[in-house]
């Protein structure tokens, strides 16, 4: 599902150049639950980035779905984003005045998804009753629920997930990992999930740890955490 051959991503030029990736090999399956545990700065969010397509590698091979992006142009990533991925990010980025269903409505006519898709993807997070709900009126685990089910109605093969807890406290954090990973089993759904948190390493089934661009270690889960497993 995603395979990264020698990938490296460089800002800037000369001698203040930063290299945030530096040669990365990695093979992720279809279905598999991942988790990329590393301090900040050690390249977690740029590798969602590029696996993304939100940025271009500056060498090497990255082929995702059987796409391989680093020989698209920007529109191409644009395409290729709304297709097959799917993102969640930190903070929920909710639109205020639009209701819960609204949100991913919006999401759901720029890939063109119905009414019907939108209203799935909130049940599949549990919200279907919260539907009309504006995000000041719902609490922060259930706004970033949304945000999932945002992701959810494109339908991706793959979902990108960059600290999707760290806002939230530990019984909220739980809920929403329940879904993640739900989502995950349920959907056959490739899921790569970032994190300073070492504690969600135990729910991936495999935890790959960065350091300074460069992948430190890949270790296998011979049993998966359940979410309300996971303490921190």
């Amino acid at each position: 599902m995603i395979d990264l051959t020698g990938v490296t991503r460089t800002y800037g030029d000369g001698p203040t150049a930063v290299h945030a990736l530096k040669g990365v090999d990695l093979s992720v399956e279809r279905g598999e639950f991942v988790v990329v545990l590393g301090p900040s700065g050690s390249g977690k969010t740029t590798m969602l980035n590029v696996i993304g397509g939100i940025e271009e590698v500056t060498s090497g091979r990255l082929v995702v779905d059987g796409v391989d992006i680093t020989t698209m142009n920007e529109d191409e990533r644009t395409e290729f984003r709304r297709s097959h991925v799917g993102f969640v990010f930190q903070f929920f980025n909710l639109i205020p005045t639009l209701t819960a269903l609204e949100n991913v409505q919006l999401m759901a006519e720029l890939v063109g998804r119905n009414h019907d898709d939108s209203l799935t993807a909130l049940d599949a997070v549990g919200l279907a009753d919260r539907a009309d709900h504006f995000p000041g009126m719902l609490s922060g685990g259930e706004q970033q629920r949304v945000a999932i089910a945002r992701a959810l109605v494109k339908q991706p093969p793959i979902l990108l997930v960059d600290e999707p807890t760290g806002s939230l406290d530990l019984d909220t954090g739980r809920q929403v990992l329940t879904q993640l990973r739900a989502v995950s089993d349920r959907d056959d759904r490739t899921v790569l999930l970032v994190t300073h948190n070492a504690a969600i390493g135990g729910m991936g089934d495999r935890v790959i740890r960065l350091h300074s661009g460069e992948i430190a270690s890949i270790e296998p889960n011979t049993r998966a955490l359940r979410a309300e497993e996971v303490e921190w």
